[in-house]
């Protein structure tokens, strides 16, 4: 396989893991699979959640992408498997390293994307139900975060 098709199915994937991650949060983890991700807006004492389970309903299917389409020179799969992989790897450090700071990495960025992602997730997270929720991307965030957050920038500089 090309490498220029290898690497535009690996992008191509990783970029539609929003939309899968936007779907998969508000009608997954907001519907049946609720019992899982409650502890992750109503938080219960310890490091791990029970919505950590999450990563393995991403990161299982790819790796089987990844190891059969290598096996079985499948490329496209391998690199739909790799996208999917990247994704989950932008994923572990928005969410739990930038946003939730779970790992105390990067704790005192002023960078406007990293303050317009937390705001936006705070927003998701003010809400403690299943139901009304908001900001249900990852990477993402909807125009009304981002004018938010320059705002205030623009307070603090007058």
């Amino acid at each position: 396989m090309n490498w220029i098709i290898f690497i535009s199915i690996v992008l191509g994937t990783f970029a539609a893991m929003e939309g899968i991650t936007w779907l998969t949060h508000r009608f997954v983890m907001h519907g049946f699979l609720w019992y899982l991700h409650k502890d992750h807006h109503q938080p219960e004492p310890g490091f791990f959640e029970k919505n950590d389970a999450f990563f393995l309903i991403f990161a299982i299917p790819s790796w089987l992408c990844i190891m059969l389409g290598l096996q079985h020179q499948v490329y496209w799969v391998a690199a739909i498997g790799f996208g999917v992989a990247l994704y989950g790897l932008a994923y572990f450090i928005v969410h739990e390293v930038i946003i939730h700071q779970r790992f105390k990495w990067f704790t005192r960025s002023n960078n406007t994307y990293v303050r317009t992602i937390r705001w936006a997730h705070k927003m998701h997270h003010k809400h403690l139900g299943k139901e009304e929720g908001e900001s249900f991307g990852m990477l993402l965030v909807a125009r009304k975060y981002w004018k938010k957050v320059q705002a205030d920038k623009k307070r603090k500089n007058l």
